[in-house]
């Protein structure tokens, strides 16, 4: 499932003609576009899908669609384990553990 996820901007720059920011979706830390929000500023929210920040929310709408997104499990679908992200990136190759399987 891709989900329209809100997201905190904490920094903004220009890559290469492409604003560009840097957002916190509640402890997941990810790059997004900010083509079709070019006023976005540190500090807004905004929905984000698919690595483009596509609508400006307020403060409270984006805290409570975190908590719920998060009791229902969704962000950890969306985003994945960031711990086991880190850890995967940092052996050679890339590769996954094997997982154990439970019946």
């Amino acid at each position: 499932m891709c989900l329209a996820v809100p997201g905190r901007v904490l920094g903004v720059e220009e890559r290469d003609g492409t604003r560009m920011a840097t957002v916190d979706f509640g402890g997941v830390v990810k790059e997004v576009c900010l083509e079709y929000l070019p006023d976005l500023e540190v500090g807004e929210y905004a929905i984000v899908h698919v690595g483009f920040a596509l609508q400006r929310l307020d403060e409270e709408s984006a805290r409570r669609t975190l908590e719920l997104f998060g009791e229902l499990g969704m962000l950890q679908e969306e985003f994945g384990d960031p711990w086991e992200q880190a850890a995967r990136t940092a052996r050679p190759g890339g590769e996954e553990p094997a997982r154990e399987v439970r019946r």
